[in-house]
């Protein structure tokens, strides 16, 4: 899982993270759940529904929020409703669009399941997550344990309510299985998912680590890579020596600070990557001895 604040360069390292891995012969899946996704863009490819080949192994697939709307329906949408219609007289097709209004909230447990599924299915040998800018990965994260914190006083809440106006099953046995699913996609996310940390070396983009570390911990997770991109090189031109002075700070106090973190400084390119070629680029610094 490739994590950070918006523009710092999440889906180029993803890119060249699942490059790596695909030349090595592994199957391999980028999903992006970015809502302005750019995975087709850097791999000059035309995304279609549903997972891409992009090359041999590699393989991406963009989800829309359309995409998070329609597989949210299919698994939670009608559970959902049996408690919901439980309280209120709605029609389902009612219910979707109400309940598809507020989904940025309620979307982020199911991508979390989402990914857990795709790795429990064994279709792939890695799977790359390219998340949202840093804000809103940071409420994905959130979510599970909000959710079981929830539950906890559930059956105070439903204990009134019998079955399901549609399935006739038990409201609490419905609720019973959100609380497990909650407690498996944050077991999912401590202990199968390796978080990179994506950042630049600027004044506003360090300062925000300390508390996002912090919050990680709070949900019992750490990042275990940190990779400072968009580092200048030597030059000879005065406007980027300085450039490189005033990055050169920042850089020193990363890592001081997370010397505990594996630190990866990732060079300002001259040209944008985008395409296979200048992906790799980007890959043979993320991973020297391939």
């Amino acid at each position: 899982m490739f994590g950070g604040k918006g523009g710092v360069g999440k889906t180029t390292c993803a890119a060249a993270t699942a490059t790596s891995f695909a030349r090595r012969g592994q199957k391999t899946l980028v999903v992006s759940t970015d809502p302005t996704p750019s995975l087709s863009d850097i791999f000059e490819t035309r995304a279609s529904k549903g997972p891409t080949e992009v090359s041999d192994n590699l393989h991406i697939v963009e989800f829309s929020i359309d995409d998070i709307k329609e597989m949210w329906n299919r698994k939670f949408g009608h559970e959902v409703y049996e408690v919901f219609s439980s309280f209120i007289s709605i029609d389902y097709a009612s219910f979707v669009d109400f309940i598809t209004s507020i989904l940025p909230t309620l979307g982020e447990e199911f991508t979390v399941d989402y990914i857990r599924e795709l790795s429990l299915s064994n279709a792939y040998d890695q799977i790359i997550w390219d998340t949202a800018p840093l804000g809103q990965t940071m409420k994905l994260l959130a979510t599970p344990t909000m959710l079981q914190e929830h539950l906890k006083t559930a059956p105070r809440i439903y204990s009134r309510l019998k079955l399901g106006r549609e399935s006739n099953r038990p409201i609490l046995d419905i609720i019973k299985e959100w609380t497990k699913l909650s407690g498996e996609d944050m077991n999912f996310l401590r202990t199968e998912v390796n978080f990179t940390m994506v950042t630049i070396p600027e004044a506003l983009a360090v300062q925000q680590l300390d508390s996002v570390f912090f919050e990680l911990e709070r949900y019992g997770l750490r990042f275990s890579q940190l990779i400072i991109n968009n580092v200048i090189p030597t030059s000879t031109s005065d406007f980027l020596c300085q450039k490189a002075h005033q990055q050169q700070k920042y850089i020193e106090l990363i890592h001081s600070k997370y010397n505990d973190l594996k630190t990866i400084e990732l060079p300002l390119y001259p040209l944008e990557i985008k395409g296979l070629a200048r992906i790799e680029q980007a890959e043979k610094v993320l991973f020297p001895l391939n």
